[in-house]
C-alpha cells in the first residue's frame, strides 16, 4: 500500500471539496429541502460532477478510477459537504445499486438502466431487508413466482434508502422458500411497474436527505430480461455486493470526521477559558488528539479495503472491520466535537450536533456491527 497521493488525486480532492463548499453547503441544502423535499437540484449537480460514475469503465460512460482514487473524491465530498444524508444516499447508489448492475448484469441492462443512474436522471434503491430477514439476510419472505415471461413478486422490503424516490429497485426475492440462500434471486424492478407501491418517507433520527421507506411488492411482474445473474444467484450477488457497500458506504462520512477534527481544532485554539485557549487544557488536547486517531484509524480501513480488492484480494473480512470501525468512530468523534464546542456545539444552529444524529445509524445500516462482530469472529476460525 502507498500512502501518498498523486498530482491528480490531490487535483481531484482540492476540486471536489470548492466543488462542494460551493455548491452543497448548508445555505443551499436550506434552499432545496423545504417542507423535507428531496434536494434533486443537488443530486443533478453531483451527477453533473461525474460523481456517480467515477469507478464505472470508460467503455459504461464512466471516468475509470481505481477504488483508491474514487474513495479519495468521496471522502473529499464528504468533507466539502456538511450534510451526511446526501452523501450516504449517493455512496447508496454506487456500492448497492450501480456496482452490482455492472459486475452481473447483462449488456442490454447495463444500456437500459446505467446512463440514467450516472446522469442523475434516475435514483437506485438496494430492496433486501425485510420485517423478519433483518440480519438474517437470506430469510426472505418476499417471493417470485415463475410465470410466462418472467416472475411476479410479492413482498414488503423495509428501511429502503431512497426508497420512497427510487426509479429502479435492486430487489432480492426467493423463487423457492424450501433451499434457502439456493433459492435467492436479484431483479431490476422499474419502480413505475404495476403492483410496485412506494411508501412514504418516514421520519427518523438523521440523515434527513436521504428519504427511507418500504417498498410494496403486489403481483408485480417483472420481465425475465431484468433478472440480474442467474436464478438463485441472488445471495452470492448480494455478498459480493456488500463487500463494496461495507467497505465504502462510509467513504464520504470519513471526510465528515476530518472537518469535525479541522474545525474542532481552530475552536479549541479560539476559545479562550481562564485566560488561554482551550486547547492548552489537557482534558481538551487528550480530546482532540482522540479525534485524530480515530479519524486516521478510519482512513487506514477504509483506504486498505479499496487496495485490496483494486489488487483482487477478498476483502469480506476488510470490509466487515471498515464498516465497524469506521461507523463506531464516527460517533465518538462526533459526541467529542460537541464536548469541545459546549453549548454551541449543542444547538441545531450551528451543525455540530446534526453529525450525531447522522452518524448514529451507521451502526445499524449495512449489517449491525454487533452483526460484523460475529462475522469478523466466524472468519478469524
Amino acid at each position: 500500500m502507498n500512502f501518498g497521493w498523486t498530482a491528480q488525486q490531490q487535483q481531484l480532492w482540492d476540486e471536489t471539496v470548492t466543488f462542494a463548499r460551493a455548491q452543497l453547503n448548508d445555505d443551499a441544502l436550506r434552499a432545496h429541502t423545504a417542507a423535507g423535499a428531496f434536494p434533486d437540484a443537488l443530486w443533478q449537480q453531483i451527477a453533473a460532477r461525474g460523481i456517480f460514475g467515477l469507478f464505472v469503465p470508460t467503455e459504461h460512460g464512466g471516468a475509470g478510477y481505481d477504488l483508491v482514487t474514487t474513495i479519495r473524491v468521496l471522502e473529499a465530498l464528504g468533507y466539502g459537504c456538511p450534510d451526511n444524508g446526501l452523501t450516504l444516499a449517493i455512496n447508496g447508489q454506487m456500492w448497492a445499486v450501480q456496482e452490482p448492475l455492472i459486475r452481473f448484469g447483462t449488456p442490454e441492462q447495463i444500456a437500459r438502466y446505467l446512463p440514467a443512474l450516472l446522469d442523475g436522471s434516475r435514483k437506485g434503491a438496494h430492496g433486501m431487508t425485510e420485517r423478519v430477514s433483518g440480519s438474517d439476510a437470506f430469510n426472505l419472505a418476499t417471493t417470485a413466482q415463475r410465470v410466462a415471461g418472467g416472475y411476479v413478486l410479492n413482498g414488503e422490503k423495509l428501511y429502503i434508502g431512497l426508497g420512497p424516490i427510487a426509479d429502479v429497485i435492486l430487489v432480492f426475492a426467493t423463487v423457492n422458500p424450501a433451499v434457502g440462500r439456493w433459492g435467492v434471486t436479484a431483479f431490476l424492478v422499474d419502480a413505475a411497474s404495476d403492483g410496485v407501491i412506494l411508501g412514504a418517507a418516514q421520519a427518523k433520527m438523521g440523515l434527513n436527505t436521504n428519504p427511507l421507506g418500504e417498498i410494496c411488492l403486489r403481483d408485480a411482474f417483472v420481465p425475465e430480461a431484468n433478472r440480474l445473474g442467474r436464478e438463485g444467484a441472488g445471495a452470492s450477488i448480494f455478498h459480493a455486493a456488500m463487500q463494496y457497500e461495507r467497505s465504502f458506504i462510509f467513504a464520504s462520512h470519513v471526510g465528515s470526521m476530518a472537518r469535525q477534527v479541522d474545525q474542532a481544532v481552530a475552536y479549541a485554539h479560539e476559545r479562550a477559558v481562564g485566560g488561554q485557549p482551550i486547547s492548552g487544557y489537557q482534558a481538551v488536547s487528550n480530546r482532540l488528539a482522540e479525534m485524530k486517531i480515530r479519524l486516521e484509524t478510519a482512513r487506514f480501513f477504509l483506504y486498505k479495503a479499496a487496495w485490496q480488492i483494486d489488487q483482487g484480494v477478498d476483502a469480506t473480512l476488510d470490509a466487515a472491520m471498515a464498516k465497524l470501525v469506521i461507523s463506531e468512530a464516527f460517533v465518538e468523534n462526533s459526541m467529542d466535537a460537541i464536548r469541545v464546542q459546549g453549548g454551541r456545539g449543542y444547538l441545531t444552529e450551528f451543525g455540530v450536533e446534526r453529525d450525531l444524529r447522522d452518524a448514529v445509524g451507521g451502526v445499524i445500516y449495512s449489517g449491525t456491527n454487533d452483526i460484523q462482530r460475529n462475522l469478523i469472529a466466524a472468519l478469524l476460525k
